[in-house]
């Protein structure tokens, strides 16, 4: 029988290699996938996000704990998929229109993973009609928008603004985040809420469908 605690260690230091044997075997032995997930992986991650809100990690640490955790839940999803398991919730994440950048749209993406839900990454420069079309084809229960340019900040109005035409922004919750992005100009767009950090973007989308 394989020691669990080693795959909470894997993941909190980011052995991804480590990670991802002490699943193999866990699995070969007959250990329930979600109880991997939910008693060991998630708490993991609870971890490096507590250690990143303490100054104790920094965004590499964050980036290999991800991967670590992500390598792991490759294993386990089709498992998952297999038996009708429900993720959290389902989260349609990407850049808006016009920004290229990616890697804290893809921090999000694997700590968001990371904690039960189900990730559609539409990667960057999404047009409102790519969002629009995960919320009603994959019944996206979150649409999560990143920017880094002041120069692609409206494009964030504009897909809230195209969720509304097309009926579906009462489906969804939206969070945004990104360098430029505040408080003030999420609650002045009506997008329902927003985080600084990929760590509290994953407590906001929890909050958001109703887990605590």
């Amino acid at each position: 029988m394989p020691d669990l605690k080693q795959l909470y260690d894997a993941v909190v230091s980011g052995d991804a290699k480590t990670a991802q044997l002490i699943t193999k075997e866990a699995l070969a032995a007959g250990i329930d996938p979600l109880k991997l997930v939910n008693e060991h992986m998630v708490p993991a991650m609870d971890e490096v996000g507590r250690r990143f809100e303490a100054n104790e990690y920094f965004v590499p640490e964050l980036l290999i704990s991800a991967r670590a955790m992500k390598g792991a839940l490759e294993l386990i999803r089709p498992l998952l998929i297999a038996r009708g398991d429900k993720p959290v919730g389902r989260v349609a994440i990407g850049t808006v229109k016009g920004d290229l950048h990616d890697i804290g749209k893809n921090l999000v993406a694997s700590l968001l993973e990371g904690g039960g839900f189900e990730v559609l990454d539409l990667g960057v420069n999404v047009s409102p009609e790519k969002f629009i079309e995960a919320v009603n084809a994959k019944q996206a229960d979150i649409v999560a928008m990143s920017a880094l340019l002041t120069t692609t900040m409206p494009a964030m109005k504009t897909t809230i603004d195209a969720l509304t035409q097309a009926g579906v922004r009462g489906k969804v919750k939206v969070l945004i985040g990104g360098a430029p992005i505040t408080q003030k100009y999420a609650d002045e767009i009506g997008a329902d809420g927003y985080s600084e950090n990929a760590v509290g973007a994953v407590a906001l989308a929890k909050k958001a469908v109703g887990v605590a």
